[in-house]
């Protein structure tokens, strides 16, 4: 067997060690052959993978989401229009995550523009905020 090291794997796929241990861990990876040492072996297979991986992350798939897309790649009945449905889902709730994060920022530029940033924190209008019930 002529197979890949752990730190190989992890250095050509720009994860760490412990990252495809988790991933393995997490099933979404197959628990590799080992040599008769007990050393894992990879094939290159398991660099793309992970590539796979780490891009459906930087683009805010959760490790469930993934794992749903790999069983989507992998199933020969699968279509284009079920992975950009996926997709779609996934935009949306950026979306809604965006628009979440506008409203927090608006909240928090008024809280701290009532603030003169003087005086002892028991007058701190923005701890006083967050202990009443009343919205920013």
């Amino acid at each position: 067997m002529n197979g890949l090291s752990i730190g190989q794997v992890a250095r050509t796929a720009g994860v760490g060690i412990e990252t495809v241990r988790f991933y393995e861990r997490q099933g979404l990876l197959e628990e590799p052959a080992r040599k008769e040492s007990g050393y894992r072996q990879y094939t290159e297979d398991v660099v793309a993978r992970l590539r796979f991986i780490r891009r459906a992350k930087e683009l805010g798939f959760s490790l469930k989401e993934i794992a749903e897309l790999i069983a989507l790649r992998l199933d020969a009945s699968t279509t284009c229009a079920d992975v950009r449905e996926r997709a779609q889902t996934k935009l949306a709730d950026i979306e809604a995550r965006i628009h979440d994060l506008k409203r927090m920022k608006q909240a928090l530029q008024k809280l701290t523009l009532s603030c003169r940033g003087q005086g002892p924190t028991s007058e701190c209008p923005i701890l006083e905020a967050l202990v009443s019930e009343r919205k920013a």
